[in-house]
């Protein structure tokens, strides 16, 4: 298990390294910067207003949300206090992007457990919008690896996280 998780380690260390020399061309580092603003919560809370004014299963698919917003919140924040790894950014500020992370721990990324949260129950509740609510949640996922904000393992575990949650809410809710 050690070894494991040194070589988990040392891949993301090369990761970050890599994309800490990267000079990503001017739209990608845009789309970054737009997709974690997007998982800052205004947009969670703009869904929110939309699924509560379309009523019935807009109101169901609103409770799953709700439900699956608490269960990976709670999960986040217990596991975050548990492992306590620092932040890329803590370790080696980024050389391109001066973006500061809303807390101290690195693992797993909330942002991209919410992101992928609520990606999973849209895509279950509406197949035909399911390629645009996943390229979403993996883009919040990619910008905070890019943003130096999380090691790659951190939002590959949010992913996961995110994908059981929304589909267990979405099992039990709608």
């Amino acid at each position: 298990m050690n070894a494991m998780l040194a070589y988990v380690s040392h891949s993301d260390l090369r990761v970050f390294g890599q994309l800490q020399v990267w000079r990503a061309p001017r739209w990608f580092r845009s789309w970054m910067l737009w997709s974690t603003r997007l998982a800052d919560g205004w947009i969670y809370l703009l869904l929110g207003v939309l699924l509560a004014a379309a009523g019935g299963p807009g109101r169901r698919l609103l409770s799953a949300g709700s439900l699956g917003a608490c269960v990976a919140n709670v999960l986040l924040m217990v596991i975050k206090r548990r492992v306590r790894r620092p932040r890329p950014c803590d370790i080696a500020p980024h050389l391109r992007y001066a973006v500061r992370p809303p807390d101290r721990w690195s693992f797993p990324s909330g942002h991209t457990l919410n992101a992928f949260t609520v990606g999973t129950l849209v895509a279950l509740s509406f197949p035909a919008c399911a390629p645009l609510a996943l390229v979403l949640a993996a883009s919040v996922g990619a910008s905070r690896v890019v943003l130096g904000m999380h090691f790659l393992s951190d939002v590959l575990a949010g992913a996961l996280l995110g994908a059981l949650i929304g589909s267990a809410a979405y099992v039990v809710m709608c």
